[in-house]
């Protein structure tokens, strides 16, 4: 069962346009949606949620309409954008208790469990958060409502290396029943070779590949230099943004 397919979805500024972006998501998989800073990440994701408006384009989560069907779609979704701003004087305790009566699944043991697992204290305020924990702090929201279709904007950024480290194994934890399915944002390739199956490159606001990861890298490798050794995500990426390669 694919939880997410957008098909076509075109959003027009003037100095940028996000051009015809289309891939699925299969139940049970991680897709990075890779591409460097400014590349059409966020908008991309932000198009999908309906948070900005596209010019054309069709979503579809688990098996619905996104624009038909938004507010049942979103009970089922977790998501954290780099963009969400809370109060800075309000403590975290106060923000749970207000982003839990949006959900019918809320469920306190998994929000427990999951503050519990990120060391995070709910009776500290906003502003006594780094920016690593605020994004485990939006991670813990994210997984306490019973979501299948989990949608994370760069959720690695600002943490630590074992933090980092922490948070990729705990999505292959999420997926590992077949239930759920993860779409995350990233700029670092090093996530994508240790958790994703799935790989959607996008560059300029037009989508450049989307494949299964082996798949993924070996088209790349076909244009390798002859006798050079196989290449990696990271040369991958490099090589494209800088023009050499383009599948």
């Amino acid at each position: 069962m694919r939880l997410l397919e957008v098909e076509g979805l075109t959003k027009k500024y003037p100095k940028f346009t996000l051009k015809n972006v289309s891939f699925s998501l299969e139940q049970g998989r991680i897709m990075g949606l890779i591409g460097k800073n400014g590349a059409g990440k966020s908008t991309t994701l932000k198009s999908i949620l309906n948070m900005v408006y596209p010019d054309k384009g069709c979503i579809k989560m688990l098996g619905h309409d996104f624009r038909q069907d938004e507010e049942s779609c979103k009970q089922n979704v977790g998501v954290v954008l780099g963009s969400i701003q809370f109060y800075q004087d309000k403590k975290l305790q106060t923000i749970t208790g207000v982003t839990k009566r949006f959900y019918q699944n809320w469920d306190d043991a998994a929000y427990r469990k999951y503050m519990s697992m990120f060391e995070l204290d709910e009776q500290k305020q906003v502003k006594q958060l780094s920016e690593g924990m605020k994004v485990k702090y939006l991670i813990a929201l994210a997984l306490s409502h019973d979501a299948k279709l989990l949608i994370f904007d760069e959720p690695t950024s600002g943490l630590d290396p074992v933090a980092r480290e922490d948070l990729l194994e705990l999505f292959q934890q999420l997926v590992k029943d077949g239930k759920r399915s993860i779409l995350f944002s990233t700029h670092i390739t090093s996530d994508l070779d240790k958790c994703a199956d799935d790989i959607t490159y996008i560059k300029n606001g037009e989508i450049i590949a989307s494949a299964d990861k082996a798949s993924f890298i070996q088209a790349f490798q076909s244009l390798k230099a002859p006798g050079e050794d196989s290449l990696n995500l990271e040369e991958i990426m490099v090589r494209n943004e800088r023009g050499t390669y383009n599948v």
